[in-house]
């Protein structure tokens, strides 16, 4: 069987969802695959930070040097890499090296600021106009620093945001303590990016998922994508475990998955999975009042509304979304650096999520290079959540033949040859 359909769009993560919102609000009608539970996938166990000021891209000058120093000290990197002689992972750490320059950041940071400034309003917006509680705070990002070098980095850090108009507050040691009072008595100063938010993603993606359907979506979790038919430039079939599709216009946001469900489609797509971890717990006695980042471990600390989560670790190259005990366990440990926590935590849930990484550290939005009416919304790495309300107005503009108010050249697939 055959089913024709408007707007197809391929995953269920925040992304797909979002595209989907504004895509039903534009007046088009949609249907939404995904391989697993709709909106219960790897971007709902995530930190829940809607960050703006997150305009540096992974791939930055330092970033090699500091990830093999990290991985000198295995108990408490941030980052890994799985081992592997795979030709398209190898050629993917080649690119992504490459990239690790000042031309790739002066290039990245514009594209970047935009999205994620009209993202955070669009966060700002749907959750006022649909009434979602969520969690939402805007309290901004504070980050919490234990070493003079550290903290040093990061005021230049700071400084070099405010440039690209930014909003940042530094904080010695006196004021960090009256400001974040959950920190322990050795957190010597702060970086607070003010502009900041946060939510919690599981709850949001729900309402997300209900409103989309009440909007008139046709959802189809437990759907996969099995190939796909082109035709004079145009993808002709969709073929799937339900069936088969015809669309006017598809949209791809299948994640770190996209690689393996495109494959059919013969485009270059260089994204590589990097694993994270959360574990998540009741509200602890002395709770943090804002959204955090421990700045030496790279751990995300998020208060959900009698919650707390920890978040953490970049593991390139896994695929396996099964929870490590011993991160998770690091995770904690690394958590108690900086913060006054009960001697025992409550936890109510483990996560392992996959983040769609290019080797520049760029979403990939605009038109497949080869097919009309294929559109391809991926690759935010650990932005999935906060860039997502951004490039779903941006993927319903350019599938209604609108132009975004930026130009997405600097994010099309074709920069990668």
């Amino acid at each position: 069987m055959t089913t024709k359909s408007d707007v197809l769009i391929i995953g269920g993560g925040p992304v797909g969802l979002s595209c989907a919102y504004y895509l039903l609000k534009s007046g088009r009608q949609v249907t939404l695959l995904d391989a697993k539970d709709i909106g219960k996938g790897s971007g709902s166990g995530n930190a829940g930070h809607i960050v703006p000021s997150h305009i540096i891209p992974l791939a930055a000058p330092g970033v090699v040097t500091s990830a093999l120093k990290w991985m000198l000290d295995p108990a408490h990197s941030p980052f890994g890499m799985k081992v592997s002689l795979d030709p398209n992972y190898l050629i993917w750490l080649l690119k992504f090296v490459l990239a690790c320059s000042q031309n790739n950041v002066n290039r990245s940071i514009e594209p970047l600021n935009q999205l994620g400034q009209l993202s955070a309003r669009n966060f700002a917006q749907i959750i006022a106009e649909e009434k979602f509680d969520c969690a939402y705070q805007e309290k901004g990002l504070l980050h919490l620093f234990k070493t003079e070098k550290a903290f040093h980095e990061g005021q230049h850090e700071g400084e070099f945001m405010q440039k690209h108009g930014i909003p940042v507050s530094m904080y010695d040691k006196n004021k960090i303590h009256e400001v974040e009072p959950a920190a322990v008595d050795d957190v010597i100063g702060g970086v607070h990016f003010t502009g900041d938010a946060h939510l919690n993603p599981a709850v949001f993606l729900n309402l997300l998922k209900e409103r989309i359907q009440s909007m008139g979506a046709e959802l189809m979790g437990g759907t996969q994508v099995t190939g796909f038919e082109t035709s004079n430039g145009k993808v002709t079939k969709v073929k799937t475990t339900a069936g088969d599709f015809e669309a006017e216009q598809i949209v791809l946001a299948a994640g770190a998955l996209t690689p393996s469900v495109s494959k059919d489609l013969k485009l270059n797509i260089p994204i590589q999975p990097a694993r994270g971890y959360s574990l998540t717990m009741s509200a602890n006695k002395t709770m943090p009042s804002h959204a955090l980042i421990l700045g030496e471990r790279r751990i995300a600390v998020s208060p959900m509304a009698g919650l707390l989560r920890f978040t953490g670790r970049l593991e390139v190259g896994n695929y396996s979304m099964e929870p490590n005990p011993v991160w998770l366990e690091r995770i904690e440990n690394s958590a108690r650096e900086y913060l006054r926590l009960d001697e025992k935590l409550d936890v109510q849930e483990t996560w392992a999520g996959l983040r769609p990484t290019t080797p520049d550290g760029v979403p990939i939005i605009g038109k497949s290079p080869k097919h009309e009416n294929l559109f391809p919304a991926t690759g935010h790495a650990m932005l999935g959540l906060s860039l997502a309300p951004g490039t779903g107005l941006v993927v319903s503009q350019l599938l209604n033949g609108q132009e975004p108010a930026f130009s997405l050249s600097p994010m099309r697939l074709e920069r990668f040859g």
